[in-house]
């Protein structure tokens, strides 16, 4: 590959990822402020008015405890559907056809649908992590290990996000996998609760869900707690963004749902 090829990649890759943060930036009111105002009301009624009843959570204050898994919620869901949304609208309006048509790699075009995911669901973590401060102290146990698991995490789920743009076919389409698979895999990955205290047959069901371990290595960079080796989460973290960046270099190559 010439030095000619990989200026013209970085300058299509700049430039999508240059449209996908002004995208978001230009309505920050509908796509930054709501999941931060939903995530305050978590520390309010969770950590605030039944954390206080609850208790402390592997030795820690409650509230204390719930920080990290809610940064992490929010990121999953902000870098997921601001790809989703995205890819799909440049079906809708037919627009993606240019990108497809044009002498750019594909995987040039995942990458920068993917880190315009990431660069939201940062945008949204940063800000829920500012508003936890009124409700809790900032714990950091180890920087590299959150800045790690949280950009590896926001990349998976841009890349599903991308893979369900893929398959939509209407704006219903959108809804379905947040409604019926991201959200009942958030909320039984953690955030709330530490999965000891499962009985041993849902602790084994709860291994199966690779949002435990996204959410668990945050913990423990921040709290230096965690229910599993940090390794493992990498490993597990790693090895579905290879699965699923593969998935979608597939179904780009092959044009299933883009062609017709």
């Amino acid at each position: 590959m010439s030095a000619r090829h990989l200026h013209d990649y970085w300058v299509a890759f700049r430039t999508i990822v240059t449209k996908e943060v002004l995208r978001f930036a230009r309505i920050w009111v509908q796509t930054i402020l709501p999941p931060v105002i939903t995530t305050a009301l978590y520390f309010i009624i969770f950590g605030g008015l039944i954390g206080e009843r609850i208790g402390d959570m592997d030795g820690f204050r409650y509230m204390d405890f719930i920080v990290p898994g809610l940064i992490m919620l929010a990121v999953i869901t902000n870098s997921y559907s601001n790809v989703v949304s995205s890819f799909f609208g440049s079906k809708f309006q037919r627009h993606i056809e240019e990108m497809l048509v044009s002498p750019i790699p594909n995987s040039v075009i995942i990458l920068g649908f993917v880190f315009g995911g990431v660069a939201r669901g940062l945008s949204v973590g940063v800000a829920v992590l500012l508003v936890s401060l009124f409700f809790s102290p900032l714990s950091i146990h180890n920087i590299g290990v959150m800045l790690v698991v949280v950009l590896l995490t926001s990349i998976l789920f841009a890349l599903a996000g991308l893979i369900n743009g893929v398959f939509a076919r209407t704006f219903d389409d959108i809804a379905i996998v947040p409604t019926f698979v991201l959200t009942p895999l958030t909320y039984l990955g953690g955030v709330f609760y530490s999965v000891s205290l499962l009985p041993e047959f849902w602790q084994g069901v709860s291994m199966l869900n690779p949002i435990l371990y996204m959410v668990d290595g945050f913990r423990y960079g921040s709290l230096g707690s965690s229910d599993f080796p940090i390794m493992v989460s990498f490993a597990v973290i790693v090895a579905f963004i290879a699965v699923l960046y593969t998935a979608a270099l597939i179904l780009l190559n092959k044009g299933i749902g883009i062609r017709s």
